[in-house]
């Protein structure tokens, strides 16, 4: 059977193939590309999810070596060794201290705090002796040489910094032990 010219309809032996294949490999690439990019995004958003958590933890951690220079330098419970019970003010701890492990989930951060005093400290202000501190705590999760910061960290690596700036006073004309200053 011939077909007529003009006709839309093809006989009944002519045949039309390939353009359904061709539209469900565009439609199955587009989908695992979708897909690919859907768990890309999931992945980025766990990872910065996690160092988001780290990063309060080791801001946490920073704030507990401010904690523990403060208990040093303000001494107040005046029983420091050679420091106590005297009118003079309490010098840094050191340097700079490591300070131990901590416990639960701030035993990954190693906290670093470094301790200055002010110059001509104790300073002399009417009848007190006065001595201003400058207090630095670093914590971080992967420690070089067993202190913080990291000059050349890994990936994942966390780190917070914090300062206190403390001053002590002490009165040698207040009553002992502890010399308050009014």
């Amino acid at each position: 059977m011939d077909r007529e010219p003009g006709t839309l309809n093809p006989g009944p032996g002519s045949h039309q193939a390939g353009f359904s294949i061709v539209t469900a490999i565009f439609l199955i690439v587009v989908l695992a590309l979708l897909g690919a990019f859907i768990v890309s995004v999931t992945g980025l958003q766990q990872s910065s999810s996690q160092l988001d958590v780290q990063g309060v933890r080791a801001y946490q951690a920073a704030r507990t070596g401010i904690d523990w220079g403060a208990w040093q330098v303000l001494d107040p419970n005046n029983d420091l060794p050679g420091f106590g019970g005297t009118a003079t003010p309490p010098p840094c701890p050191g340097a700079t201290t490591n300070l131990p492990s901590l416990a639960g989930s701030l035993s990954f951060f190693t906290v670093t705090v470094t301790c200055s005093a002010t110059t001509n400290s104790p300073t002399t202000e009417g009848n007190r002796n006065v001595a201003a501190y400058q207090i630095v705590a670093t914590a971080c999760n992967q420690p070089s040489a067993g202190s913080c910061p990291n000059p050349a960290p890994a990936s994942g690596y966390v780190e917070r910094q914090l300062q206190a700036t403390l001053a002590k006073c002490k009165d040698p004309t207040a009553a002992a032990p502890r010399f308050a200053c009014g």
